[in-house]
């Protein structure tokens, strides 16, 4: 299995801070002036050598030269360039282009090296629910995107590619007006939120005493989706006995071992064959709910092939979601979840990790493995 990260460096960041400048949005030129050396790429060095250890499972893309291309071919670890530089100094603009090419690359998470200037390029150009992580480098960290240290990117890093538990969050893009703070006036600025990994593993559950219940999970997510119902939309409930508890903690009836379709709050369809299922998703907006088989990991093809590849497309993989709780993807022990869809080009599409919804609005992402596709994965 490969795992596609994205890495962009703002090689300007951090620049002002030594230079007392307080910041170093439009001061670059006076701060090396006054002989301020860039840090963010020893800053992402760090970082980066924490995933030394599972570096054969990466593959990076990246821009060229300082922006990624240039530390990662020194490090030594394998890497892809995508993109190009406009000119001698990067940009803002860099950043929004290189964040676009990532996305359309399908890169898993991307990294990238800043402070809030660099945070607020990054959700000027992120399409919502695409998970990064910033490593700090810059100035002002004001913004809920950034690990606590360079070190602490890495390890969660490592960890995602590993295989263990990392919810995902909402963090805020804040930033402080850096002329006002030359002039000693604090003013901070609300300018968007961004998907990002935190620190997984078993978070206490105060009704079990820190044991995970999956009737009281079940009953979480039953309480999400009552919550978050998308008027006309079909979500479709793959087999297994945690989609049927849950279906039966929304007070419906399904069927345990089919797949069954369901529109404002009611059963839909129950039981459906491939045909009947893509007849009723095939232009029409849907949600696949899908669980893992415990110990093995499976969530496309196997008992439920009703779920075919022309039906994984009508309601597009970006609307899959895994249900499953914490006690079952521990059961993976650090393995991937698999895709055997019998279409590789369409397993070979699937993203390098998936989000799994474990909880009252939380959700893990976790890696996907593929057992065909292209060589490496």
């Amino acid at each position: 299995m490969t795992f596609h990260l994205g890495l962009i460096i703002n090689p300007l960041a951090g620049l002002g801070g030594p230079a007392a400048l307080k910041g170093s949005d439009g001061v670059v030129a006076e701060a090396l002036a006054r002989g301020a050396a860039p840090r963010a790429a020893e800053r992402t060095r760090i970082a980066l050598e924490c995933l030394r250890a599972v570096a054969e499972r990466i593959e990076f893309l990246t821009f060229p030269g300082a922006m990624g291309g240039d530390l990662l071919a020194e490090l030594g670890f394998r890497h892809r360039l995508v993109g190009s530089l406009h000119g001698a100094t990067t940009s803002a603009a860099d950043t929004r282009r290189a964040v676009a090419c990532l996305q359309d690359a399908g890169v898993a998470l991307i990294l990238f090296a800043g402070g809030d200037g660099t945070a607020r390029d990054v959700c000027a150009a992120v399409r919502e629910g695409q998970p990064v992580l910033g490593i700090p480098a810059g100035v002002k960290i004001h913004s809920g995107v950034y690990a606590i240290s360079p070190r602490a990117a890495g390890e969660l890093t490592r960890r995602l590619v590993e295989g263990g538990l990392v919810r995902l969050a909402s963090g805020e893009v804040r930033d402080l007006d850096e002329t006002a703070l030359r002039d000693g006036r604090v003013a901070a600025r609300w300018y968007g939120e961004l998907t990002v990994p935190e620190e997984g593993g078993f978070v206490q559950q105060v009704k079990q005493g820190g044991v995970e219940s999956e009737e009281l999970v079940l009953a979480d997510l039953a309480a999400w989706l009552e919550d978050s119902w998308e008027p006309g939309v079909r979500y479709v409930f793959g087999p297994g006995s945690t989609l049927h508890g849950l279906a039966a903690s929304l007070g419906l009836e399904t069927t345990l071992l089919g797949v069954d379709v369901i529109e404002d709050g009611r059963v839909l369809a129950r039981d459906v064959t491939e045909a009947q299922l893509f007849e009723l998703v095939d232009g029409h907006p849907a949600w696949l709910l899908v669980t893992a088989i415990g110990g093995q990991g499976h969530i496309i093809g196997r008992g439920n092939q009703q779920i075919s590849p022309r039906v994984l497309r009508a309601i597009g993989l970006d609307r899959l979601r895994v249900v499953a709780t914490k006690r079952k993807l521990k059961t993976l022990e650090g393995r991937p979840l698999l895709v055997d869809s019998g279409d590789p080009a369409l397993d070979a599409a699937f993203p390098d990790a998936v989000r799994v919804w474990t909880g009252y609005k939380e959700e893990l992402l976790y890696p996907v493995g593929h057992l065909d596709g292209p060589p490496g994965n």
